[in-house]
């Protein structure tokens, strides 16, 4: 990853101009991502006496209208930190919910393990979603060779799309969400892409795929305004209401729930590990680390300092970036010389391929729910 020497820096976090052309500066030197992130901590986490008082009020309408069903709640669960806390929060408001495990063969042995031991310990019924390895391995083939930057759109789309599924299954009108504002807010917008377009998805496969899409779970048209007009479906990220500092929490599930880390963020699958260590920085100039730690910082979690230190240090062992290099490639049906073109292939954007036009568009009558929507969206981008 070459940086350019004249990039400037914000004077609190660890972006620069490199990471985003179109950051603004103040004149003492804060990018607008610290504006944007201390508006939304201002507007939506609230971590004291009042935020218990919501959590409260919103644990009693799920119980209430979860009466007599089997569940009350639904959410996905990762093995990673923020799914981990959510379900251990979740039991301390005696919640019931359905945990949703996404399997799309990429789970680190670690992942698994964590899993159970975060379904035993809570005393939570598990459901895991196994998507079909063979349409699953071309979709990722195809996104590889379109050369568009989000390749993890294909596993996003898949878990919100299961858990709507699930949801309807079961009567169930109430997601508990890992997003928060503390850990996981910052990130340049062409960094990622909607997780919710089905449009490109399908544009991207159509062009570079080659095995039929039967299985795969498909969050369309028809889904979304059913929901929309519905509105049967409410997401709550109850990690702003509740005290979320990182290094504590890891150590609260470890200690609690016989959790263990996986030494990254989101690295409990081995192509996510790969993904963000080796692809983002080779082929994209982008570390996702430095928006991680920029959130830490501006949440204070850590300091300018520390974040540096981390940057100097590779993404994650170097002699298991050499083993996923190979093993990754080869899990894909890729020989090297394949593998190593797609890295050297100039990066594209999601709109070379087509794009979903709005509902709100296409359906005047459903523009009175175009917040409740950009809200769930910025959800899904996170």
């Amino acid at each position: 990853m070459v940086r350019l020497p004249n990039l400037r820096q914000c004077c609190i976090g660890v972006l620069d101009s490199g990471d985003d052309p179109d950051m603004r500066f103040d004149d003492e030197g804060r990018s607008h991502y610290w504006y944007d992130y201390k508006a939304a901590e201002a507007r939506l986490v609230d971590t004291g006496p009042e935020g218990e008082r919501k959590l409260q009020a919103l644990a009693e309408q799920i119980r209430s209208e979860g009466k007599g069903k089997p569940y009350d709640c639904i959410m996905g669960l990762s093995g990673g930190v923020d799914s981990t806390y959510v379900a251990l929060q979740a039991k301390r408001l005696g919640l019931r919910p359905l945990a949703v495990h996404l399997d799309n063969g990429w789970n680190a042995e670690l992942a698994v393990q964590n899993i159970e031991q975060i379904v035993s310990r809570l005393g939570i019924d598990l459901e895991t979603y196994v998507i079909d390895w063979t349409e699953f391995r071309d979709l990722q083939r195809a996104y590889l060779k379109a050369s568009v930057i989000d390749i993890e759109v294909i596993s996003d789309h898949a878990i919100f799309t299961a858990l709507y599924k699930l949801a309807a299954r079961h009567g169930i009108r109430h997601v508990l969400s890992g997003t928060n504002v503390v850990t996981e807010f910052v990130m340049p917008p062409h960094w990622i892409y909607n997780k919710t377009d089905h449009v490109n998805l399908l544009a991207i496969h159509k062009t570079y795929g080659e095995v039929p899409l039967k299985t795969y779970p498909v969050m369309d048209l028809k889904m979304k305004k059913w929901h929309m007009m519905m509105g049967r479906l409410e997401s709550h990220s109850i990690l702003n209401w509740v005290p979320y500092n990182k290094a504590e929490v890891k150590r609260r599930i470890a200690e609690e729930l016989g959790w263990r880390d996986y030494g990254g963020k989101h690295h409990e699958s081995i192509f996510t590990r790969f993904y963000q260590g080796v692809i983002l920085p080779e082929k994209f100039s982008v570390d996702k680390r430095k928006a991680h730690l920029t959130n830490l910082i501006y949440s204070g979690q850590i300091n300018k300092a520390l974040a540096l230190e981390e940057l100097k240090k590779p993404p994650y062992d170097p002699v298991q970036m050499a083993e996923d290099r190979i093993f990754v490639a080869k899990k894909l049906g890729f020989s090297t010389d394949e593998f190593e073109a797609i890295m050297r292939a100039a990066p594209r954007p999601h709109r070379d391929f087509e794009v979903e036009r709005s509902t709100f568009d296409a359906y005047p009558v459903l523009r009175p729910l175009r917040g409740a929507v950009r809200l769930f969206r910025r959800a899904a981008q996170l």
